[in-house]
């Protein structure tokens, strides 16, 4: 394998990298499989002559066996797209701990406050266990992005796993420019003090320790900065839009950057020939041009609220008669953190709901939901282009990028039924059908006015969702960051 530059002048760290590892065990050989999403397409956005290095963490057998057979765990940067990518190994104990003992048990259910709080969380010896995995973990971050970085090098840190990163970087590297951005929402201070003060304190101090923090949406940057007056005693001043955290001496930026659809990769990906091979499928499976579709596209992270959605369908079939055989809802509930068993379990109560409604209401020519849980991304691309309506409903979600790649793909316009939770209403909502994601009723009753839209102003709501979906594309989200460290 080939290293990575030295001395990068622009680093990102996330969790998970732009490429990930195939083993295959009968010839010990090892496959390359680059990522998707925003981060990918915002870091190329520099180019690969920028001297940039992409610091993550190896996620399994393949990617350990890269990062042993690679000097230092530096990339071949030909399997992640001309990017410098340094993989590291951590022990796997100590991943597991962090990853999903902290950030997707404790962390991750803390911002989207999903706690059931009479039974849990419980912070007790096996926590704290996990937490000095999650500390360690962070270090062994901190450690790379010191060793890999320039002077005055710029560093963007990603999301809840690296939330002490900033501050074990800066006692490292006080040269360096560090950024910090969240991708999910942040909990009020009522509700982040569920923590253990230590660690509620530890989270917020080591983003702190970052010269600017960045959020989705504002609702999200001012949840943050109520927790650092509340919780630590912070200084918070804003002034003429900007806003910035002081504490033990040091002052953080505070910003926000609403992460949009890549469009040109959207557009033209829409239309391969795999995804209208998929396209014919669904409009056969569909049955029948003149049915109306309700789509909907999530991983089944118990932020999304699947199971409600369905019911809310179902109540719709119930109370409004007038759209049995006329409507199909295509939901594609795709399955998210296998090993932890409330995912398995949430993921089987979504077949079971969908199938209930299916008995309840289908006639030998019509099937009212159709559901798929195994990932297809053109099988998803095709249903962004069937719609007549999309549901996007979760509980909370820092943006949630369906809502706003649906109404890009989309032949013909869509509606867009819209959570107030997600952080995309702040800029879709004027254009969206909103809904109380706890209210079933209300939520059906957004859906059948959404399915009786007339078709003119359906496109032309359509349109604007599409103008506002793609205002900040990744790349410029990328850049805007990094412009704002200098």
């Amino acid at each position: 394998m080939v290293a990575a530059t030295h001395a990068a002048r622009v680093l990102v760290a996330s969790n998970r990298g732009p490429v990930s590892y195939a083993l295959h065990r009968e010839d010990a050989s090892l496959t390359a499989k680059r990522g998707g999403g925003g981060l990918v397409s915002g870091l190329s956005a520099i180019g690969p002559d920028a001297d940039a290095v992409w610091v993550c963490a190896a996620l399994g057998d393949g990617d350990r066996e890269a990062v042993r057979r690679a000097e230092r765990g530096r990339l071949d940067p030909a399997d992640s797209g001309g990017q410098h990518v340094r993989m590291l190994d951590i022990d796997p104990d100590t991943f597991a701990a962090a990853y999903n003992g902290i950030a997707n048990s404790v962390l991750w259910f803390v911002h989207h406050m999903l706690f059931q709080t009479p039974l849990e969380p419980v912070f007790d010896a096996d926590f704290r266990g996990e937490w000095a995995a999650y500390e360690a973990y962070n270090a062994a971050f901190a450690d790379a992005l010191a060793e890999e970085a320039a002077d005055g090098a710029s560093v963007l840190v990603q999301d809840y796993h690296l939330a002490l990163v900033p501050k074990l970087l800066r006692a490292r590297r006080p040269d360096l420019r560090i950024g910090h951005f969240s991708h999910t929402p942040w909990a009020p201070p009522d509700y982040y003090r569920l923590l253990p003060d230590d660690v509620a304190a530890a989270v917020l101090t080591g983003i702190l320790g970052a010269d600017r923090a960045a959020f989705l949406t504002t609702r999200w940057a001012d949840a943050f900065t109520d927790c650092c007056e509340r919780v630590l005693g912070a200084s918070v001043i804003r002034d003429q839009g900007a806003v910035t955290v002081t504490h033990e001496g040091r002052t953080t930026r505070i910003g926000v950057h609403g992460l949009g659809a890549d469009a040109d990769f959207l557009r033209e990906r829409s239309h391969r020939p795999d995804v209208e091979e998929r396209l014919a499928a669904l409009r056969e499976a569909v049955g029948g041009p003149d049915r109306k579709v309700i789509v909907r596209v999530d991983r089944t992270e118990l932020s999304k609220n699947i199971v409600r959605g369905l019911l809310a369908y179902g109540e719709l079939l119930r109370d409004r008669p007038e759209w049995h055989g006329r409507v199909v809802h295509v939901a594609f509930a795709y399955p998210s953190r296998g090993d932890l068993a409330v995912y398995v379990e949430y993921t089987d109560e979504v077949r079971q709901v969908a199938e209930e409604i299916n008995e309840e209401f289908a006639t030998p020519g019509w099937q009212p939901v159709i559901l798929h849980v195994k990932d297809d991304f053109a099988r998803s691309l095709a249903a962004y282009r069937l719609a007549d309506v999309a549901l996007v409903n979760p509980i909370r979600d820092g943006m949630n990028l369906v809502a706003k790649e649906i109404p890009v793909v989309s032949d013909e316009g869509v509606a867009l039924v819209l959570s107030r939770e997600a952080g995309a209403y702040e800029e879709l909502g004027d254009d969206s059908f909103v809904i109380n994601p706890y209210d079933l009723r209300a939520t059906a009753q957004a859906l059948h006015d959404a399915l009786s839209l007339p078709f003119h102003e359906r496109a032309e709501r359509s349109k604007r969702l599409a103008a506002a979906a793609t205002a900040l594309p990744p790349q410029q989200w990328f850049l805007d960051q990094l412009g704002a460290l200098s």
